[in-house]
């Protein structure tokens, strides 16, 4: 049997390789940080690596030195994941015959198809065209699925949950699941019934805190007559389905007679515990030149977000209106746009407009009011994927970027 090392520091990373490789046969070793993938990677002699450029303890260029230096191991062919590196690095890493990089988000797929072509092995996915993407905004957990229904992209979503959850410190959130170009078919029904376990079962989320917005018959008629989903609501509308959710308070749930107590929704809500600022910190030292674009005519805004950023060395860029930043463009790059909708000279909405006439693609976080709830649903109906609602703090905002920027699936 072919064995597989993966040494990457989230569980949710290797918890994902170690069951989906393991239905093709194959065994797979897991480390838990640098150290441990040392040892593992002198004992166990994989016939292939799959690792994280950043590990604690000993770091990912140790390994690559141990692993050239000994015979046994020399020759095994090793993937590197990464987010976003300076090119020092990257050179310096390259040297030791690395076989392939991936950048984090990791497209699994492309992966499974990576690690086929080195082991020299067929590995079956299934390649039914489709689109899933999860993000928090607002405490609602939206899930957009577009296209069809693929068996990998579903499985992958309860763990892309589960990444979410951790980095919002969110036990039991509010879900809309958006499906509204989606095209399913009769023998579809085992994919969908898999699609909503694992909505539900990864969120944890009871019937009245879960919408779908799908138009689909099929969709309908499935969860109308489904008994563990039939109580879910499904609409055609938006703007209802977001009603419905930003209405619904915290403590609806603990008198549902769920088994969650009370203490679970104060954890939520505590303040962060040092091993959540480490892990924070240690996102902003991990990923470097990064240049942030504000686009808000508040200066109290354009502060607040500096403020957000102090302790990196990322570059903030305010802009006043969208016209300014438009003309920017022209010159400068931007990993990620911050941008309030209401603007004067040109407002976000002409701002996305520009962006999307010029093919320009470049994660943007809308920044709105909470009485403008009509203004973010004609937001998202034109493509924006992430909002943050004001009031909004430092830590906030550095959540939002962390599940942007730093995102493992």
């Amino acid at each position: 049997m072919l064995k597989v090392l993966v040494i990457d520091e989230s569980e949710l990373i290797r918890s994902y390789l170690k069951k989906k490789l393991s239905t093709y046969n194959l065994e797979v070793i897991v480390a838990l940080n640098g150290f441990d993938g040392m040892i593992k990677m002198k004992n166990s002699l994989p016939d292939l690596i799959i690792m994280d450029y950043y590990l604690s303890r000993v770091s990912s260029l140790e390994i690559l030195k141990e692993k050239k230096a000994n015979p046994n191991t020399t020759n095994t062919p090793l993937i590197m994941a990464t987010s976003k590196i300076d090119k020092p690095k990257l050179l310096e890493v390259a040297k030791y015959n690395v076989t392939k990089f991936f950048t984090k988000p990791v497209k699994m797929d492309a992966l499974i198809e990576a690690v086929a072509s080195i082991l020299g092995i067929e590995l079956k996915i299934d390649s039914t065209p489709c689109i899933i993407e999860a993000h928090f905004n607002d405490e609602i957990l939206f899930i957009e699925i577009a296209r069809g229904l693929n068996r990998e992209k579903i499985d992958l979503l309860k763990y892309k949950i589960g990444e979410l959850l951790e980095i919002y410190k969110v036990r039991v959130p509010k879900v809309l699941v958006m499906m509204s170009d989606i095209q399913i078919e009769s023998a579809d029904a085992g994919k969908l019934k898999v699609l909503f376990e694992n909505i539900v079962g990864a969120t944890r989320s009871p019937a009245k805190a879960i919408k779908i917005l799908a138009s689909s018959q099929q969709v309908k008629a499935f969860i109308q007559g489904h008994s563990d989903f039939g109580k879910i609501e499904i609409t055609d509308n938006l703007g209802k389905a977001m009603d419905g959710l930003l209405g619904i308070k915290v403590s609806d749930f603990i008198d549902d007679g769920m088994n969650i107590v009370k203490s679970d929704f104060l954890v939520s809500q505590a303040p962060r515990s040092r091993k959540e600022e480490t892990i924070q910190l240690r996102f902003a030292d991990e990923i470097k030149d990064i240049t942030i674009g504000v686009v808000d005519d508040d200066l109290v805004i354009q502060e607040l977000i500096k403020t957000a950023f102090s302790e990196t060395d990322w570059q903030v860029k305010p802009y006043d209106n969208g016209r300014k930043f438009v003309e920017a463009l022209e010159n400068e790059t931007f990993d990620l746009i911050f941008l309030d909708l209401q603007m004067p000279v040109l407002d976000g909405f002409g701002v996305l407009a520009y962006l999307k006439e010029k093919k320009v693609e470049i994660p943007v976080i809308v920044l709105s009011a909470v009485k403008e709830r009509d203004t973010v649903v004609r937001a998202i109906r034109s493509g924006v994927r992430s909002y943050l609602t004001k009031p909004i703090s430092p830590g906030g905002i550095f959540k939002k970027t962390t599940e942007i920027l730093k995102r493992n699936f």
